[in-house]
């Protein structure tokens, strides 16, 4: 894979480079940044025409239909001039596409790609239109084949990933690779957001110590962490997914914007207050994340923005300075209020005020702490232990941490979850190396009766006809119904064990709904984190 793409950036004009990224990622765009095209499957098969319907019954696959009628098409024109930019401008008026009659024009505008394109194309174009496009590779294999057209080999990779770290918009990462020939120093610029810096996770305060010594520890708030791009009154908001939120929190947006002093880029964990002052749980603000109904549910459950760290300030890059410089810069761009606080912080000198402060933040309802090195840079798009996360214990548990699990299909219930439809659910992982989804639990208990009709609906709301193409599943894990990646939920285990059922090769003993989490599908736990999870348990065979 990474050989065919070096070849095809080869060949590619470094404009064109950027636009066949987003197309081979099914988008138009930077995720952040790329209108929806509003087009359902059932649209789809009208635009595809009487024999459609027919077909689908057979293949289950809007794609392969797509494919095979033209295939068999009397009337097909294949246009083998085509450029990558018409193809791409044809998409963009079926994305845009608005207002009254809007939905004929886009059936009318995908009928006319799709008699210029051979079989082989009509494929793609459908489901890049239908946001179902499954290419087996990643961000990191771009990333990857960009090393090789320059060198043949992935040496430059690591030079690569840090221009993507610090702008994450991948068709210009290739188009300015395409155009110079080779990896260059790339600044952060507002409006495109720098990839989140992660923590490592660590099991007690006294591992905490002997790795930082000295730190200084800030409350790990359990809410939507945001990442604020500010330019004057112009306050652009996107999540840890690199998706536009800004809509959604317009008190956030609109505070940030009065109460933070010039251009600047800030982080910070967005979450609902109640009335007393405490943090609430993360179901109250995750009600927050809608695009409807806004204006509403800002009047029921305001929500307040704590700030932890600055990017750049004053249009100057300052990821490089040390933590305890950016957390002065911090204080210094904001003025606090109701929708904008600093975030909560302590300079821990031993292992007993780590401890100390760690009780004192669950006792004001957070998930625990986060230990931070002063002299530590902001390592865009890396987890390390600059940032060391230590959560609230779970008694029964060896894992260090809770797993994010993508949702990928439920078995109808029976006996009393036979009223529900759902008996369980089946997760797991992410495989970002070769696009896959790994499996490693099926999960039926933590939720209510009230939860469980929740699943359901959720699960059918992204329901699959057959088992998406990038699910690794053995036999002995099939469900009755699947859905496409697109939930991501907390699950907390007692540890983590070797199994031959489930295609990961790791299960989860006594898996429990915890909630669900405010993910992209690829942001889940990956495999390799499920590995260092599984060696971080200690104690018995499993250590």
């Amino acid at each position: 894979m990474t050989r065919i793409l070096a070849d095809l950036f080869k060949r590619t004009a470094p404009e064109d480079a950027r636009l066949a990224v987003y197309l081979m990622q099914g988008r138009l765009g930077p995720a952040y940044k790329s209108p929806d095209f509003g087009v359902a499957d059932k649209q789809m098969l009208k635009a595809l025409g009487p024999k459609a319907p027919e077909l689908f019954k057979k293949l289950g696959d809007l794609g392969k239909t797509a494919e095979k009628l033209q295939e068999t098409s009397s009337k097909k024109q294949t246009n083998h001039d085509l450029t990558i930019f018409q193809v791409y401008k044809q998409l963009m008026d079926i994305a845009k596409a608005g207002g009254e009659g809007s939905q004929e024009v886009k059936l009318s505008a995908i009928g006319r790609l799709l008699s210029e394109l051979d079989a082989r194309s009509a494929k793609y174009a459908v489901k890049m239109v239908l946001g179902k496009l499954r290419t087996g590779f990643s961000d990191m294999t771009v990333l990857d084949s960009l090393s090789w057209t320059m060198t043949g080999d992935k040496s430059k990779r690591g030079e690569i990933e840090r221009m993507y770290n610090v702008r994450a918009d991948l068709g210009e990462i290739a188009e300015e690779v395409v155009r110079h020939k080779k990896p260059k120093e790339i600044e952060p610029e507002l409006g495109t957001p720098v990839l989140m810096a992660r923590a490592e996770r660590a099991k007690s305060p006294g591992e905490i110590w002997e790795r930082n010594g000295e730190c200084a520890a800030e409350y790990k708030l359990d809410g939507i962490r945001v990442q604020a791009h500010v330019d004057g009154k112009e306050v652009t908001l996107f999540s840890r997914g690199l998706e536009n939120v800004t809509a959604m929190f317009p008190e956030v947006a609109g505070a940030l914007g009065e109460r933070l002093r010039g251009k600047c880029m800030v982080e910070g964990e967005v979450i609902a207050v109640g009335k007393d002052g405490r943090f609430l749980a993360f179901q109250e603000t995750a009600q927050r994340k809608r695009k409807y109904n806004i204006a509403e549910m800002t009047g029921k459950i305001p929500l307040t923005i704590y700030l932890f760290d600055v990017l750049t300030a004053g249009g100057k890059n300052v990821m490089r300075e040390p933590n305890e410089k950016r957390r002065k810069l911090l204080e210094e761009l904001v003025r606090e209020g109701d929708a904008v606080r600093l975030m909560p912080r302590k300079i821990v000198r031993s292992e007993t005020e780590i401890e100390d402060y760690f009780k004192k933040a669950l006792a004001d309802g957070t998930e625990g702490i986060i230990a931070k090195k002063l002299d530590g840079p902001y390592q865009a798009g890396a987890r390390d232990f600059n940032w060391i996360k230590y959560k609230k214990s779970y008694a029964k548990s060896a894992l260090a941490d809770t797993i994010d699990a993508v949702v990928m299909g439920y078995d109808a219930g029976q006996g009393k979850r036979a009223g529900f439809g759902i008996g369980d659910f089946l997760i797991g992982v992410y495989e970002a190396k070769n696009d896959r989804y790994l499996t490693v639990a099926k999960v039926g208990t933590g939720l209510t009766d009230e939860e469980w009709k929740g699943m359901k609906l959720r699960i059918d709301n992204a329901r699959a006809p057959i088992k998406p193409e990038n699910y690794e599943v053995k036999k002995e894990m099939t469900v009755d119904v699947w859905c496409r990646p697109k939930y991501v939920v907390e699950v907390q285990a007692d540890e983590i064990t070797k199994s031959p059922m489930h295609a990961s090769g790791y299960a989860l003993r006594f898996p429990r709904f915890l909630g669900w989490r405010e993910k992209k599908p690829e942001d889940a736990t990956g495999l390799q984190e499920l590995l260092k999870m599984f060696k971080m348990q200690g104690g018995g065979e499993n250590g």
